[in-house]
């Protein structure tokens, strides 16, 4: 009985002295495709802490993931894959298209991952997650190979491309 007591302290000290967790947006690539539909792959790294919360299935960042796209588009998503710290999504009509006899213009949402720490407040482990929403690195990629990229921003502002067709 004691040596229970011992060590379920010595595992609260433990959690107590152990540093925050630390969730951190790595890379956002997204790929329009010529339909205006986009391939959306996000790369993150997740706190032992988080990993232990996704492994028991009581977060699913790939969820949140979807919700927040689908929120931003108005568009059906779609989960493709998922890994350990990374989640794929296909996106029906991310961009809007206008096209004439000589270009087309893509048109696509801007993204704001502000609200993203108000998503992680509903989870038990919050307080324990320092969390950094803006990825390092946003490429958006139109279907041309022409892309536009955006270092640590909370935001991506809507963008229009205009591909000359020749």
């Amino acid at each position: 009985m004691k040596r229970g007591i011992l060590v379920a302290s010595f595992l609260v000290l433990m959690l107590m002295t152990a540093p925050a967790g630390a969730f951190s947006a790595d890379n956002l690539l997204i790929a329009v495709d010529e339909d205006g539909s986009a391939d959306v792959t996000f790369n993150y790294t997740l706190s032992w802490i988080e990993r232990i919360a996704v492994f028991l299935k009581i977060a699913e960042p790939e969820q949140e993931l979807k919700s927040a796209l689908e929120m931003a588009t108005g568009s059906p998503v779609t989960v493709t894959s998922v890994e350990g710290d990374s989640a794929r999504f296909s996106v029906l009509n991310f961009a809007r298209i206008e096209s004439t006899d000589n270009e087309t213009i893509y048109s696509t949402p801007g993204l704001d991952f502000t609200g993203a720490q108000e998503v992680l407040d509903r989870y038990w482990f919050a307080a324990l997650v320092e969390a950094d929403f803006s990825p390092d690195l946003t490429v958006v990629r139109f279907p041309d190979g022409h892309e536009e990229t955006f270092a640590n921003q909370s935001a991506i502002p809507a963008l229009s491309y205009t591909i000359t067709i020749q």
